[in-house]
């Protein structure tokens, strides 16, 4: 205990290094400082999305467009994120770390968001994991007997911490759970900061998540007081922002000056958009979203999207980041494979064309496909002078109702991929390969979203056959049966595959749209 901070999580592999006396002081001044206006910023978004539903439209803010018209840039990067072609993303446990940075990727990012379960364990340990991998001592042997070890070159890591809207329930502050960002941030920094800056690296990050400017200020200044309390330069902390929100997608310039020293640039976040591009619309009965399978990122409001980013970024100095391909390698069907991977080879000719500096994938065995692609279309270390001055988007452009169909067959599959991931994530997994595509917490919620918005607007299916309540129950029933056969009655009845159900439905069939699936799943999350 560190005066008005409180661990009730069991102590598990690396507490020992990571809680502190030191950095529990360190989170809980964080957390004084900055709780109360990480809670008024919640608010904010209800109050944002009461106006929405009530039908008003989502426009770019009038209060900010001397900013918008204004020359600034942001800082310049340093020197090992100047080249961000392909960035790999996933959790911190050590197999992942260590494969990750030994990828060939330019970037690795080590997520404590949407690919992770957030255990107190996977939390705890993936902190001491980061502070091996910082001092390149982290090693790992598998049960067969397998070393793993870190490469002499290795990818420039960065770290995204949870979101606004979680807690950490293992970490109390004058007996309120600490915000999870704050706990992710602050751990992480505390201590490794020193040793990164050493290293001739510094301490970088993806923020997830964000619905405003007014939410990057909120970490602006978490920046800065974290760095003058360790006595380091402010500008020091480098940060990628998500646009992974409809919100935010209004405000990319303004989220950029206000972290402008210590902005690396904006990501397209494609899944959690898609997400939030429902749960924002919710009430607008014209934006039924097709099959997920159909949404893709020529769909005109998402391409609106990628270019308005692409283009705001590089007129601010800044890196528009590619977003996730979902495939992954496909080991035992040769011909499927091929297939996957030019889906992913495909979506990276149309990043770098647009003018991304860089994408995401999600396997090692994807990077060298990204690579070959943007080495063949970027042959400069980014794509900074690539201004897009053809872009104009509207902000009717960013709202433009999709089209396309909505079949059983895309209902039945949300309803198993939805199960089959809480499932996982229940038992501790945050990034699960199904059906050949690597799911996270995003497409999860894009799942029980797109259910929640067919059945609320009564949508026909292409059968005919009108989602109601009762056909809801009746295919989810026959959908966990074959997922039974699929996985085999012995790893079912193993599993927790009741509970993922009933968070699943109560999600997908509830009156009101919940925010986010992980705040009632984390209620029933085990250690």
């Amino acid at each position: 205990m560190a005066g008005g901070i409180r661990i009730l999580g069991p102590k598990v592999e690396g507490s020992a290094r990571v809680l502190t006396p030191d950095a529990l002081a360190f989170l809980e001044d964080l957390t004084r400082a900055f709780r109360d206006r990480i809670a008024e910023r919640l608010a904010a978004r209800r109050v944002r999305q009461a106006y929405v539903d009530a039908g008003n439209p989502l426009d770019f803010l009038p209060e900010t467009a001397d900013v918008r018209a204004g020359a600034w840039k942001v800082a310049p990067p340093p020197a090992d994120l100047l080249d961000r072609r392909v960035e790999i993303t996933g959790p911190v446990d050590r197999k992942m770390i260590i494969n990750a940075l030994n990828s060939g990727a330019q970037v690795y990012m080590a997520d404590f968001e949407d690919a992770n379960s957030p255990t107190w364990a996977n939390c705890v340990t993936g902190q001491a994991n980061l502070i091996d991998a910082v001092r390149r001592t982290i090693t790992f042997e598998s049960e067969t007997g397998k070393q793993y070890s870190l490469n002499r070159k290795l990818a420039t890591l960065l770290v995204r911490p949870r979101g606004f809207h979680l807690v950490e329930r293992h970490c109390l502050v004058d007996n309120t759970p600490i915000p999870a960002m704050l706990f992710d941030f602050g751990l992480y920094f505390f201590h490794n900061a020193k040793a990164l800056i050493s290293a001739g690296t510094g301490p970088y990050f993806y923020l997830p998540k964000m619905q405003s400017h007014f939410e990057a200020r909120v970490w602006n200044d978490i920046f800065l007081h974290a760095q003058q309390a360790l006595g380091i330069p402010a500008g020091t902390i480098k940060a990628t922002v998500l646009i992974e929100t409809l919100p935010a997608a209004f405000e990319m310039d303004e989220i950029l000056y206000e972290l402008r020293a210590h902005s690396t640039g904006l990501n397209c976040g494609r899944w959690d958009y898609i997400f939030s591009a429902i749960k924002t619309l919710k009430q607008r009965d014209n934006f039924l979203l097709p099959d997920r399978g159909q949404v893709t990122m020529e769909t005109p409001f998402l391409k609106a999207y990628v270019q308005l980013l692409i283009h705001t970024c590089h007129r601010r100095g800044a890196h528009a980041m590619g977003g996730m391909a979902a495939q992954i390698p496909i080991k035992d069907d040769l011909k499927a494979n091929m297939v996957a991977l030019d889906k992913v080879r495909a979506d990276k000719i149309r990043e770098v064309r647009e003018g991304h500096d860089g994408t995401w994938v999600a396997h090692p065995g994807l990077v060298h496909v990204a690579t070959q692609v943007f080495d063949e279309g970027m042959p400069g270390p980014n794509q900074l002078s690539r201004l897009r001055d053809d872009v104009h988007v509207t902000a009717a452009m960013l709202v433009e109702p999709p089209k396309g169909t909505r079949t059983e067959a895309g209902l039945r599959h949300n309803i198993r991929v939805g199960i089959l991931y809480l499932e996982a994530w229940l038992g501790g997994q945050g990034a699960v390969p199904i059906y050949n595509l690597m799911e996270d917490a995003a497409t999860a919620e894009i799942s029980r979203t797109q259910i929640w918005q067919w059945l609320k607007h009564r949508a026909i299916l292409d059968t005919g056959q009108t989602v109601t309540d009762s056909f809801l129950r009746k295919v989810t029933d026959e959908e966990v049966q074959r997922i039974r056969a699929e996985v085999g009655a012995k790893r079912f009845d193993r599993g927790r595959f009741k509970e993922a159900r009933a968070i699943f439905e109560s999600v997908a069939a509830s009156k009101d749209l919940q925010d986010f699936l992980t705040i009632p799943a984390y209620d029933v999350l085990q250690n």
